[in-house]
């Protein structure tokens, strides 16, 4: 069993606690349904009601009654279990849980540290890249950039533009 991210609540919605969220996931009629459960920072939590606006789950959980209790999850992560048989996709597709802990490895740099976590954007992902005495490197997860994943050799070889290591970005 794997635990990946599905979503973020980004904030509530109305005054009967339900809230808004983020979908990270590539099939979220799945895994927004009234019955779901989560895994948070928090504890687990179950979604009892599900509807959808505008392209995002407005999801009402167990023990939320109203908009005071759903203001305290706002950027709360929710995950949950699922088989490793799962987490395989296409060629050029990679489940967040595959890639964190990865080397990345760029071509003139040499290693520039380990993948902490991914961020999900409008147009691609970011590697979020953990580098001993800096900040993180944040690396796009596009063609351009990445030669490689190599999920044998637990790397990421990378072609990165002169310059986007340099840039300590908080």
């Amino acid at each position: 069993m794997a635990e990946v991210v599905v979503g973020r609540i980004v904030r509530p919605h109305g005054l009967r606690g339900e809230v808004v969220v983020e979908v990270r996931t590539d099939d979220p009629e799945v895994r927004f349904r009234p019955g779901a459960e989560y895994a948070t920072r928090n504890g687990p939590m179950k979604a009892v009601t599900v509807r959808w606006h505008q392209g995002r789950p407005m999801v009402g959980f167990e023990g939320v009654p109203g908009r005071t209790e759903a203001e305290a999850l706002r950027g709360v992560i929710l995950s949950v279990e699922i088989d490793e048989d799962e987490l395989e996709a296409e060629d050029d597709e990679f489940h967040d849980a595959l890639l964190i802990g990865l080397a990345v490895v760029d071509r003139e740099a040499g290693e520039i540290g380990t993948v902490s976590r991914i961020d999900h954007g409008a147009a691609y992902e970011t590697l979020v890249v953990k580098r001993k005495g800096r900040l993180p490197a944040l690396i796009p997860f596009v063609a351009d950039m990445v030669d490689e994943v190599d999920l044998e050799a637990e790397t990421i070889k990378v072609d990165l533009p002169p310059g986007l290591l340099e840039l300590d970005l908080p």
